[in-house]
């Protein structure tokens, strides 16, 4: 069995356990239920699932067979838990794990986004810091630059884990290309559309000042109005 055909359950627990090892490290190794219900868990993840306990045991025992998870004994527990051994088994640190398991839990994101999103599992200084660390994902094979869909500004990455996601788009080992200039005529539709904005705003600040502007008038005739009136 390759690394790159693990399925989508067994993806998800693999996550989790390197997740939750430093998010919550009181709780590590986690228990059937508690890998159930941090696969299932409706913040950080996509999709969110609803794997039932039989689903979460055996790609968690699978996981085992690959040399990827292995049971373990909880201090003073006799709850059957689960740690991972993806450090052995992939070659990774810490903070390459962090980033795999963020493109494992979320699907493929940008390398601001997994910045942002792996901060809680481990210390990634930089956006260059993290597009080595991608860079080193790459190199093992674990990870993938997606090609830029129309009106993408920014790269993306996905993990080559397997499952059916690694299928759903082209991928590419080549650098990203440099920064695109803007297109001429974009730039000059643009340069338009300000104007005409600019132009209705203007239009709209003159006709309120003329309007304020009658409504003084108004105010100042009546005072000159009253001032007139005889006292009785």
């Amino acid at each position: 069995m390759h690394f790159s055909e693990l399925t989508a359950p067994e993806q998800r627990v693999l996550g989790c356990l390197i997740e939750k090892r430093w998010t919550t490290p009181e709780q590590y190794p986690l228990s059937l239920n508690a890998l159930r219900l941090a696969c299932n868990q409706s913040t950080n993840r996509d999709p969110v699932t609803d794997y039932e306990e039989v689903t979460v045991r055996q790609a968690a025992e699978r996981l085992g067979r690959y040399g990827l998870a292995r049971l373990a004994s909880g201090h003073g527990s006799r709850a059957t838990k689960y740690r991972h051994l993806a450090e052995e088994a992939l070659g990774l640190g810490r903070e390459e794990l962090a980033v795999l398991a963020v493109l494992l839990l979320r699907g493929p994101q940008t390398p601001g986004e997994l910045k942002s999103r792996s901060e809680r599992m481990a210390s990634v200084a930089s956006l260059s810091e993290v597009e080595r660390v991608l860079a080193t994902l790459a190199e093992r094979e674990y990870v993938a630059r997606l090609e830029r869909r129309p009106g993408q500004k920014e790269d993306r990455y996905q993990h080559l884990l397997g499952g059916a996601e690694s299928a759903a788009e082209p991928v590419s080992t080549v650098p990203p290309p440099p920064p695109a200039a803007a297109a001429p005529a974009a730039a000059a539709a643009a340069h338009e559309s300000l104007e005409s904005r600019v132009g209705a705003l203007e239009a709209e600040v003159a006709a309120l000042r003329e309007e304020l502007a009658l409504l003084r008038g108004a105010d100042a005739d009546r005072a000159q109005v009253g001032s007139a009136n005889p006292i009785a």
